[in-house]
């Protein structure tokens, strides 16, 4: 009998494949013929998570760690987008970035971290950073089209790739629906804007909008201790720069709005792989995807009329359409659900 690959799952699986080399900066591309499966989830934990200091939490899915003072990182390394979500703590309130891809609560977790009132703000409204909104009460948003499109969850349909047997390390977490896994609705409770500042009692947090990877992305500054949370702006792994919301125009836009603020930072803190990252990369982030839109680096042939640009410690995933020029919706969508005709 002959098994039928659908796009979605051979895309993941080169994109394993992709994972699995972007750490090795000297290394030969991985070959096809090595078990993608196994190669990420030999990399577990990442060198760079390995060495923070680790946080003992009741839980089987989440591995918290202490990335700063007050500052927690709730990573879900065990499903191949190995998001991460932060949680900020101040002296009167909390400030939770981003809930996770949604297979497990993740308040149950936070409650355990703080005692303090959260409000929860997301990098972007992909699925894979709002899972646990419905579970929090006060929710900071952009008001545009997008997110409140978002807002409205993400379908089973839309998401059966995210739970296929090939996309877990382990298998899925124990008591996850996997059969109907999907997102719930949710609603903002206050709107922020660019710019505009949240005090958590002895730590200020500014909001940056940094539209590109999404409409809605932000990026969140703690300039007085020179943080600065990239979302998918910026991480060390593979950028997906190839869902029709993309803006390439945008996105190099932001990056330059984050370079300028390198040299007042100590540590980026990014939403997927590891939860540090060296601010110098916002810079050679930002070159790379000029090298790549001007035609200076050949790339690699992916699945979907993709190409994958490998560089130091990232590569960018980025769709043909987007580099001939062609705009896509920026309406709906969230990281790989629509494909290009």
């Amino acid at each position: 009998m002959t098994t039928r690959w659908s796009p979605r799952r051979l895309l993941i699986l080169g994109l394993l494949v992709v994972l699995g080399a972007c750490d090795k900066a000297d290394s030969p591309a991985a070959s096809p013929a090595s078990p993608p499966t196994a190669r990420w989830c030999d990399q577990l934990p990442r060198p760079a998570n390995a060495a923070l200091e680790r946080v003992t939490v009741a839980t089987d899915w989440f591995q918290v760690y202490r990335v700063a003072d007050g500052v927690f990182a709730l990573a879900e390394p065990y499903q191949f987008q190995e998001v991460i979500s932060y949680l900020i703590v101040g002296a009167e309130r909390a400030l939770m970035l981003d809930t996770g891809i949604g297979l497990v609560p993740i308040r149950p977790v936070v409650e355990q971290l703080t005692r303090l009132p959260v409000e929860v703000i997301n990098s972007h409204t992909h699925f894979d950073h709002v899972g646990g909104n419905v579970d929090f009460h006060r929710i900071l948003a952009l008001d545009t089209p997008y997110t409140r499109a978002n807002a409205a969850g993400f379908s089973h349909a839309e998401l059966a790739g995210e739970v296929a047997p090939d996309a877990f390390c382990e298998g899925p977490p124990a008591g996850a629906d996997v059969a109907r896994f999907h997102t719930q609705a949710w609603k903002p409770s206050r709107f922020v804007a660019d710019g505009e500042t949240i005090d958590l009692g002895g730590r200020v947090i500014e909001v940056l909008h940094v539209p590109g990877h999404a409409p809605d992305a932000v990026a969140l500054l703690d300039r007085a201790n020179g943080y600065l949370w990239t979302g998918d702006s910026y991480y060390d792994g593979t950028i997906w720069l190839y869902v029709p919301e993309t803006d390439l125009d945008r996105y190099e836009q932001s990056m330059a709005r984050l370079v300028a603020l390198a040299a007042g930072l100590k540590r980026l803190f990014p939403a997927h792989n590891t939860a540090t990252a060296d601010p110098a990369q916002l810079a050679k982030a930002a070159d790379a995807i000029a090298r790549v839109r001007a035609g200076a680096i050949p790339g690699t042939e992916q699945p979907g009329q993709r190409k994958v640009f490998q560089f130091d410690r990232f590569s960018l995933l980025v769709s043909k359409p987007l580099l001939e020029g062609r705009k896509g919706d920026q309406t709906r969508g969230g990281s790989g659900l629509t494909t290009w005709p």
